[in-house]
């Protein structure tokens, strides 16, 4: 009784421990878990917990394992707590290739792994090793799974002895691996809401900079100040070495206008040349034209051309960022972002950021030209109109012409401004009046000028009020005494406008450029036209009274100037549609109607000339219940001829001149049929402005269309060079392998002539070793141990079979003599040369070589060959080129009939039906007709298709699968008969019949 008490009183002292061990560690958990929830960074949380639980559980060291995502199993610790005397297991990698093996799937399913002895509990010797290495005698892991995937362990270690762990410390341990799971959870969304809000807020600081960029560019600042501002802050923004802004020429050339770049950088502004950029020039903008960004994160593995590699390192750039500048539609030029020290990898918003500033630089730009051209117009208004003031208030017409031409030349900014006079009395002879100039330029005035060129090629455009415009004499085709008179007077650019008197030639407003060449602006001729027609009127009402004379110029400057303004938006207006398309016939289209309804007509018409002068309609705008006039057939219209009969006139009408370039192209001709109608000056100045602008359009045309043609022609010849290339290459491949097969020929050839040569003597001597034998065996004094090694050896089947052995090796090295032979009949490397041949050698020769591809195989029974060969005299050709052809089409039949043998084969497998017998046959005959040999090439394979069929010799058309066939080879062959020996290859086909290639030679090339 007394024992049953003090077992009982065990028990319950035993329980009371456990429950105070078990209070203990709940308390602990609860410790650890308030500490791991008071703070958010994980190294802490670990170190917390590594901490309080070594001193709980009285062990030697506790550690935090994580493993490397990008390994295999491979990972470090990453915090611990270890008692005094073991060593540390910190930032050791560590590589178990037994874990993946082992423990791997157990621990991501959750399992606790518990060793109280790593030497007695089976562990791998790896495992053992590892854990030897850190002084581990016993072992606790948890895993630390996040989300089903294995992030790291939780290691409890016993360095001092083995342990056997209780179940409630591995509960324990559980518990607290399952809040460090939940603390790494924490930190990883953590992480990623700080990583969301650090992008967000430099979203926000690139676009309050981007804005800031923005409202620069807007603000009433010139614009080489927007530009140095702009390169400036996106310098900053992108933390780049250079960012610059590029502007493209008429050529498609062009030149860095600012830039803002690191220290150490070499200026590219006024300092490299005008940049020829070959892509950009050939595609006239190339991307950028449709509004496409372009970056290079390093320009060596970009896959640029060398020269733009090169064209880069002049900048000193490694990779760069490139975005467009649109002024509207048109590309204006480029801004550019620039790395120098390294290659960088561009994010998508930097390229994004750089696209915007592009943009918006392009309305600043677009801006700037309007107000500069706007400006322009009012400087020229303001100085017409004083021009005008100035002649209205004089009647002294040296004044009036001294006032004009210093102006003009002011305005204009020319090297010369002079007014040229005819003298009425000789024939187109006259001299300078009056004149204004640089100091650079010479003194014209009162020089006697006779042109005979003049008469003949521009006084009846001038005095039907032509102004012309030479941008360089030296480029035009001027005829050489025009050209002379020019040199005389230093101009290099010149504008003349005709000056009218009473509908007659009184004189010449002439602009001069004497330093350079110049391309005269739309409105600097306008401008000058104008200046003329005052002046006209100058000349007409020179006499006036000064009274008359000032009303007149009141009343006509604000007429001129409202029907200028209206002239000019209505011209602008037909000329902004005519240049919005490139295409001729939406051009007419666009400009008969404009001028109709501009004019307010009844039918405005363009009619086109022919080489004999005649022509025809080729467009036209007509009101309703009108009839087109555009024809197909030439017609000569009789209003145009030298012709006094009024009556086949049209009842009004007026015509202006087309013209592409000096030729005279055709007419614009405007009708009002229904009602007499009294044309006004201005309208026909503003017809033949249009017909000015036509002309352009018209030889734009011509030019893309020319272009697109030599574009077309370019296209052709380079895929001509790449086939004569491939073809070239394959020749040299044929003539390479036919240089190996004679060597392989000659170096097989001389031993096998040693070994045939001595067959014949080893024969002999056979034969003479063996009577021996015999006469010997017949003798009766034969040894007993000689008898018995006879009988051992079999010496009669020896006797019988040596000989057979000897004949297979000679009939064996015949066999060889002939592929030797063979070969070299294929290869014929010393005949490059036209050379009378045997063609049937060739064939056969080309046949042996094959002769492996006819055999059976596993995949399909042999193919048989059917020769006709005809008597035939030898024929006169390339035979190494030949041969070639004999090899391309006999290899193409053995793939035909190999196709068909599968195909057949394939047919039967999926019915689950015994496949028949299936024939595969090649014939080849040769024939001799007339003059001609003929040679046929025939299989009874599937045939080619009708559609594939007319393709079969084009260079690269190939019906086989890819990889197998490079589609030169019916095409080489064909060249070689056709170009190579004047012969023919023809081709017929049935499907699922066969296919038969027929060529034909003369017997003599």
């Amino acid at each position: 009784m007394e024992a049953n008490s003090n077992f009982t009183e065990n028990q319950l002292l035993l329980s009371s421990a456990q429950l105070q061990e078990q209070l203990e560690q709940q308390k602990a958990l609860a410790s650890v878990i308030v500490r791991i929830r008071e703070s958010l960074d994980l190294e802490t949380i670990f170190q917390t917990t590594v901490t309080q639980v070594r001193q709980l559980l009285n062990t030697d060291r506790v550690a935090v394992f994580q493993f490397d995502r990008e390994q295999n199993w491979e990972g470090e610790f990453v915090s611990e707590d270890v008692a005094i005397g073991w060593d540390s297991a910190m930032a050791v990698k560590v590589y178990d290739h037994c874990f993946g093996e082992q423990f791997a799937a157990s621990h991501q399913q959750g399992r606790v792994q518990a060793v109280a002895d790593i030497y007695k509990a089976g562990l791998s010797d790896c495992h053992v090793a590892i854990l030897s290495k850190f002084q581990v005698q016993a072992n606790l892991v948890v895993p630390l799974s996040r989300q089903k995937e294995l992030w790291g362990l939780l290691c409890i270690h016993q360095c001092s002895e083995a342990r056997d762990w209780k179940e409630s410390e591995i509960e324990f341990i559980r518990q607290i691996a399952d809040h460090l799971v939940v603390a790494i959870q924490q930190a990883k969304h953590l992480h990623e809401v700080q990583l969301q809000a650090a992008k967000l807020a430099q979203a926000v600081q690139r676009d309050q900079v981007i804005a800031k960029i923005v409202d620069e560019i807007r603000s009433p600042l010139d614009i080489e100040t927007i530009f140095k501002t702009t390169t400036q802050e996106i310098r900053k923004l992108l933390q780049a070495d250079r960012v610059a802004i590029f502007s493209f020429n008429p050529d498609w050339s062009g030149n860095f206008v600012a830039e803002s770049f690191a220290e150490g950088c070499t200026p590219l502004v006024s300092v490299q040349p005008a940049i020829a950029d070959t892509y950009l020039q050939q595609t006239q903008g190339g991307r950028y034209v449709n509004n496409q960004t372009f970056t290079a994160n390093d320009i060596y593995q970009a896959g640029l051309t060398n020269c733009h590699v090169t064209l880069l390192e002049q900048f000193q750039a490694k990779a760069f960022a490139t975005a467009p500048i649109l002024q509207g539609d048109q590309l204006w030029g480029i801004i550019a972002a620039y790395q120098n020290v390294s290659p960088r990898e561009w994010q998508s918003y930097e390229v994004e950021s750089l696209s915007k500033i592009g943009t918006q630089i392009g309305v600043a730009v677009r801006h700037h030209k309007l107000l500069a051209y706007a400006q322009y117009q009012a400087e020229q208004q303001k100085t017409l109109t004083s021009v005008i003031t100035r002649i209205r208030e004089s009647l002294d017409l040296d004044t009036i012409f001294q006032t004009t031409v210093t102006e003009a030349r002011q305005m204009l900014q020319a090297d010369r401004v002079a007014v040229f006079r005819f003298d009425p009395q000789k024939d187109w002879e006259g001299e300078f009046i009056s004149e204004d100039f640089v100091p650079e330029c010479n003194s014209i005035m009162a020089e006697k000028v006779y042109d005979y060129c003049f008469g003949e090629d521009f006084a009846h455009l001038y005095a039907q009020g032509r102004v012309n415009a030479i941008a360089d004499i030296y480029q035009g085709k001027f005829p050489s005494c025009y050209v002379q008179i020019l040199e005389k007077f230093q101009v290099r650019a010149n504008m003349v406008a005709p000056l009218l008197k009473k509908g007659e030639l009184w004189g010449l407003l002439c602009i001069h450029q004497c330093t350079a060449p110049r391309y005269w602006q739309p409105s600097e001729i306008e401008f000058t036209s104008q200046i003329a027609e005052q002046l006209g009127v100058a000349l007409k009402q020179d006499s006036y009274l000064k009274q008359v004379q000032m009303q007149v110029v009141q009343l006509a400057e604000a007429t001129e100037r409202e029907k200028a303004m209206e002239r000019q938006e209505l011209l602008a207006a037909t000329i902004d549609k005519i240049r919005q398309s490139l295409d001729i016939k939406t051009i007419f289209r666009t400009t008969t109607h404009a001028v109709r309804e501009l004019l307010e007509v009844e039918r405005v018409a363009i009619y086109r000339f022919n080489p004999d002068w005649s022509g025809k309609f080729v467009a036209d705008s007509f009101k309703d219940g009108w009839k087109p006039v555009v024809q197909d057939q030439p017609m000569i219209i009789e209003t145009f001829e030298d012709t006094d009969d009024d009556n086949e006139l049209p009842r009004n009408e007026t015509f202006v001149p087309i013209r592409e370039g000096e030729k005279l192209w055709g007419l614009l001709v405007a009708y009002q049929n229904s009602q007499p109608r009294y044309w006004k000056e201005e309208e026909i100045n503003l017809l033949a402005q249009v017909g000015v602008q036509l002309g352009i359009a018209i030889q734009q045309a011509e030019l893309l269309e020319q272009t697109k043609r030599q574009t077309l022609e370019l296209t052709q010849t380079l895929q001509e060079l790449k086939q004569t290339q491939t073809r070239l290459i394959q020749g040299e491949k044929m003539a390479g392998l036919g240089q190996l097969l004679a060597g392989v020929a000659h170096e097989i050839n001389n031993p096998i002539s040693f070994i045939f040569g001595n067959l014949i003597h080893l024969s002999e001597y056979t034969q003479e070793l063996l009577k021996v034998v015999k006469l010997y065996r017949q003798s009766s004094s034969i040894l007993p141990t000689i008898q018995e090694q006879i009988d051992k050896s079999d010496l009669d089947f020896l006797i019988e079979d040596l000989p057979k052995t000897l004949e297979s090796m000679k009939v064996g090295t015949e066999r060889i003599c002939d592929i030797v032979l063979s070969l070299r009949n294929f290869s014929r490397t010393d005949e490059a040369e036209l050379k009378p041949v045997d063609i049937h050698e060739g064939l056969d020769s080309t046949l042996l070589i094959l002769g492996h591809r006819l055999k059976n195989n596993n995949e399909r029974p042999a193919i048989e060959i059917v020769k006709q060969y005809d008597n035939l005299p030898l024929l006169e050709c390339y035979p190494a080129q030949l041969n070639q052809v004999f090899m391309n089409l006999l290899s193409n039949s053995i793939d035909a009939l190999e196709e068909k043998f599968d195909t057949i084969q394939q047919r039967y497998l999926k019915l689950l039906q015994t496949c028949p017998k299936i024939p595969l046959t090649i014939w080849i005959s040769t024939q001799a007709v007339h003059d001609q040999i003929v040679i046929r090439i025939a299989d009874n394979g599937l045939g080619i298709p009708e559609e594939a069929r007319s393709h079969i010799f084009d260079p690269f058309f190939t019906t086989k699968a890819p990889g197998k066939g490079t589609g030169l080879g019916l095409s080489i062959s064909h060249q070689i008969v056709v170009e190579k020996h004047h012969g023919q290859m023809k081709c017929s086909s049935k499907p699922g019949e066969g296919t038969e290639f027929l060529i034909e030679i003369p017997s003599s090339n």
